[in-house]
């Protein structure tokens, strides 16, 4: 049975930070393989500067391409919109029964996981894996010593696909953030420019 972790993101736009975090995951874990899953849209992210589903997918499919282990993941656009994870998991573990699914995830979003719908289901049946994230002082959290939470010592990145977009928009120089084909898909269509 392979393991298989799930980094979920809006990827708008996905950048060497996502790419970093996962394949440190993939080669330092005991996961086989890391699924990209990009998320239709988070109602806590403003929704004007979000590309177009089957356009963030395409930046994902194209920054994973030459990667054998790190996959892209469409499949939260076919489920019935708003989303939770715990459906998400069950709906890819009927789907994928020889596969057993984790859930990637930064240390910030484990300090509100508590708060998560049916976060108790997700961690019966499911790891997950937290990768660092910057913070004045280690936080700690109620999952502390949890059996199935694993802290990965990755690296801490501190790019984010705001700033991206924002350098795009005032003409910087990105692409040392970004995979070449991402950077020419983007600049291609022209996006984050306005």
């Amino acid at each position: 049975m392979s393991k298989i972790g799930l980094y979920f993101g809006t990827f708008n736009p996905i950048h060497v930070g996502h790419l970093i975090i996962a394949n440190h995951l993939v080669e330092y874990s005991d996961l086989d393989e890391i699924w990209m899953v990009v998320t239709p849209h988070n109602p806590f992210k403003n929704k004007s500067s979000l590309l177009e589903n089957h356009h963030r997918f395409e930046l994902v499919y194209r920054a994973t391409e030459q990667y054998p282990k790190i996959k892209p993941s469409d499949i939260e656009f076919k489920l019935p919109q708003p989303n939770y994870t715990v459906f998400t998991l069950a709906h890819i573990s009927e789907n994928y029964p020889n596969h057993q699914f984790s859930l990637i995830m930064g240390e910030d979003n484990l300090q509100s996981f508590h708060k998560w719908k049916n976060h108790e289901t997700i961690l019966e049946n499911h790891d997950i894996y937290v990768y660092p994230r910057i913070s004045e002082e280690k936080q700690s959290h109620q999952f502390e010593n949890h059996p199935k939470i694993h802290l990965v010592d990755a690296p801490i990145i501190e790019i984010s696909s705001t700033m991206i977009r924002n350098g795009i928009k005032h003409q910087k120089n990105v692409q040392p953030l970004l995979s070449k084909e991402v950077w020419e898909y983007i600049d291609e269509m022209n996006f984050y420019k306005k």
